[in-house]
């Protein structure tokens, strides 16, 4: 059930990602004003607890700013797979849900560049708001047997102790990785380079596909240096990479270089996630994921405002830079605090 609206969520958020921008733009917004869009919406989708708002941020494409999940489903998710999976398979099954929603997110990138007329991308909001039913449904088939057997706080002193300044980079992260969701990156590459959704929906798939590859290769790589140093390893690198797509002299090399970088930015993503989860007590994962999701959307939030605004005073190089800067800044703070705090899977040295 978990990877079905895993799945699910990600196909969605992969054709929304093209053409959010763009549907915004035939509706008469500039781009400081879809930045602002795309900002509220994963404001929204971090921060909101009532059923009514999710849906209303589901109704306008606003979760579908980012391929990446936000919402407080996505704490409840991976609480629950860390439940159903003994500790030693951690790594891998948060390695698997990823690849799932990233291959999804793959193909809607290729359903979006049928989206070249009005009327197709309304046909794909209506699946987006479809999709959104489907996987609430699916949530009410879970058993009560994956949760946590012991009952305590969301999050206890104890527990937050040691995620505060984790909750802290994250955040430092998020805020960087604002500038550069995919929709701003779509409809960056729109604006530069004139790219319609037919050619932004492949160049997004791509994307999406060689990030989803990387999940699995991080995997078996935490298994052999440890989490927090294949965080850093792989985030550093594609962090020099996306420096580089300001300088791009034409749409080829820019989607080139946005490939490369994915190919190794995403492998974070499960072994941040297995991260956390060990760390704190089994009954206070939920509330951890939780806590460092809704700090790292809100974070998050501020960078669509001001790439838009970077984009229509014609800076387009200056939402990539920041973001690049900021990024290798909080890969460089967090190998300093925590590669010496192994896992609680991890034992023995490391190579």
């Amino acid at each position: 059930m978990l990877l079905a609206a895993r799945l699910l969520r990600g196909f969605g958020f992969g054709f929304m990602a093209v053409i959010l921008g763009l549907q915004l733009e035939r509706r008469g917004l500039s781009p400081a004003q879809i930045g602002l869009v795309v900002s509220i919406g994963l404001l929204t989708a971090s921060l909101s607890t009532q059923t009514w708002q999710l849906v209303l941020a589901g109704a306008t494409g606003m979760l579908g700013a980012s391929s990446v999940d936000l919402g407080p489903f996505l704490a409840l998710e991976q609480s629950t797979l860390t439940e159903a999976v003994p500790a030693a398979r951690r790594n891998r099954a948060f390695g698997r849900y990823s690849l799932t929603g990233g291959l999804a997110a793959a193909a809607g990138g290729l359903a979006a560049a049928l989206a070249t007329s009005p009327a197709a991308a309304q046909l794909l909001l209506l699946i987006y708001g479809a999709v959104g039913l489907i996987t609430a449904g699916l949530a009410l088939l879970l058993s009560d047997q994956v949760e946590s057997p012991v009952p305590g706080p969301a999050l206890s002193r104890a527990g937050a102790r040691p995620l505060a300044g984790l909750a802290a980079l994250f955040a430092v992260d998020s805020l960087g990785g604002g500038f550069v969701v995919q929709a701003v990156i779509a409809y960056w590459l729109h604006v530069r380079f004139g790219a319609g959704s037919g050619v932004l929906g492949p160049a997004l798939a791509a994307i999406a596909l060689v990030q989803a590859g990387s999940y699995e290769v991080a995997t078996r790589l935490a298994d052999r240096i440890g989490l927090v140093r294949t965080m850093v390893f792989t985030h550093l690198p594609s962090n020099v990479l996306l420096l580089l797509v300001p300088l791009s002299p034409n749409l080829p090399t820019a989607v080139t270089l946005l490939i490369l970088r994915f190919s190794i930015s995403q492998m974070d993503v499960p072994t941040r996630q297995a991260y956390v989860t060990s760390i704190v007590p089994p009954s206070e994962r939920a509330g951890a994921l939780a806590l460092t999701g809704s700090v790292r959307g809100v974070a998050q939030a501020v960078g669509p405002v001001l790439a838009g605004a970077a984009v229509q005073t014609a800076a387009y190089g200056l939402p990539f830079v920041l973001a690049g800067l900021i990024k290798i800044g909080y890969d460089l703070a967090l190998y300093a605090a925590y590669s010496q705090r192994p896992a609680e899977t991890e034992t023995g040295p490391r190579r």
